[in-house]
């Protein structure tokens, strides 16, 4: 062997350290666009029905890594397990994962009763958050403080003051949120507002939706409080509710019914719809400017307090009339009516008249809204590109305060008068005094 003096074996160990402490700079072109390096980090709080589906979602796209899961339920409500929970879903994580590992096994997938750990986690990127709605603000405004994107459940809040001080705390942080009001990102309901937009129909003139009683609603009148399910915990399910004895239909799906937790039908399929009604009309940053009862229907006892029968109608300022009905076009979302035709428009089916209608095509300097074919990887192309995604937050909160208008206005049975500006009542203390609710201590926005 050559011999080597101290000097050249210094700078020769040296070099070879300084190679192999450096960071390994591997090109996209070699690893591709879904490296660990430009994975997010996916922490999804509310994993029981919906939130199982988005779960799913996100942990079927390659550029996302699901790292944590949150639910106050440790497993499967009900023996179906439609409504499955915290293990199951931790479960779920695990076995996808485990098999894209050669040893056939994967731990990585982390389980929390209280949202505010998951928060909490530097190395989380993305908060889904598919809860009951009275548990939409303080997650979302907790995420976008810690600087998470954020994607969120429809509708967006539990009350109109709720929504506003989510989309502002969006928007101060800097952060991306997208609504899921998926329909968004169907091509067959973005061709009718299309054909809305380029006047096709002539000039709108009113937006019909179809709300009816949902087939999943049970009147529990004479309802007893239940023992509360091993692993569930109902104090934290309740949050910032008023304390009150479980019941089983009082949670789940059916909290969608208790007016504690949510809107009841208009606010559940009302989020879908007057998110298309908005977008065709070209309203999506605003709101009517009245609003009237026209012979809604409401429980008088019960486990159940929203709204049975959905009836109102609200005006904007062009004009345009938002009309509910009871009978019509059944099975789509809205159906716009103008002066010289219609379209009614869902996500699997279009119906206009003229039939012609059908086959328009869109020409290249008309009128063409935002595309997306797929609402999340919208959400996560968005996300980097630093621009709005299809359903913002602000679009967001303002078809969720169309749901609450209404839901104010038929409790009160009178016409409204609405400032879509400054979001007040205008002239109507009773009614701005239902633009919020108070939340159970120590929870506050």
């Amino acid at each position: 062997m050559n011999k080597i003096n101290r000097r050249d074996f210094i700078r020769r160990t040296t070099a070879t350290a300084a190679l192999f402490a450096a960071p390994c700079l591997v090109p996209s072109s070699v690893l591709g666009a879904n490296a660990p390096s430009n994975r997010f980090n996916v922490g999804s709080i509310g994993v029981g029905n919906m939130g199982f589906t988005n779960l799913s979602g996100f942990l079927h796209k390659d550029q996302c890594r699901v790292v944590a899961v949150c639910d106050v339920n440790a497993s499967g409500y009900y023996k179906t397990g439609q409504f499955r929970g915290r293990e199951p879903a931790i479960e779920l994580v695990n076995k996808r994962y485990a098999r894209q590992k050669r040893s056939g096994q994967y731990k990585g997938c982390d389980g929390y009763v209280d949202f505010r750990e998951l928060i909490a986690r530097d190395d989380i990127d993305i908060v889904c958050v598919t809860t009951p709605d009275h548990w939409h603000a303080i997650p979302v405004i907790m995420a976008a403080r810690a600087g998470k994107h954020i994607y969120c459940e429809k509708p967006l809040s539990l009350t109109i003051a709720e929504g506003r001080a989510m989309a502002d705390a969006v928007k101060r942080y800097g952060v991306t949120l997208q609504m899921g009001t998926m329909h968004r990102s169907q091509e067959l309901n973005r061709f009718a507002c299309e054909l809305v937009h380029n006047g096709r129909i002539g000039k709108l003139k009113r937006i019909v939706v179809i709300l009816g009683r949902h087939g999943l609603r049970r009147d529990v009148d004479n309802w007893q409080p239940m023992p509360i399910p091993k692993g569930f915990d109902y104090d934290m399910w309740l949050g910032p509710a008023p304390r009150v004895p479980y019941h089983k239909d009082r949670c789940f799906y059916t909290f969608r019914f208790g007016e504690d937790y949510s809107g009841g039908e208009t606010t559940n399929t009302g989020a879908h719809c007057f998110d298309i009604a908005q977008w065709g009309n070209n309203t999506e940053y605003t709101g009517p400017v009245e609003i009237e009862d026209l012979g809604s229907e409401w429980p008088t006892d019960g486990l159940h307090t929203t709204v049975t029968k959905i009836d109102f109608r609200a005006r904007y300022a062009n004009g345009v009339e938002l009309l509910t009905a009871h009978q019509g076009k059944r099975g789509f979302l809205a159906t716009f009516e103008g002066t010289e035709g219609w379209v009614a428009t869902s996500s699997r089916k279009i119906e206009t008249y003229p039939e012609s209608l059908r086959t328009s095509v869109i020409g290249p300097n008309e009128i063409h809204l935002y595309k997306s074919d797929d609402h999340k990887q919208d959400f996560l192309d968005c996300i980097r590109t630093r621009r709005d995604p299809i359903t913002p937050v602000e679009v967001g909160h303002r078809s969720a305060t169309i749901c609450h208008l209404a839901n104010i206005a038929m409790k009160l049975h009178r016409k409204l008068r609405w400032d879509p500006d400054n979001e007040r009542f205008i002239g109507d203390d009773q009614a701005n005094r239902m633009l919020s609710k108070p939340m159970r201590a120590p929870w506050h926005l």
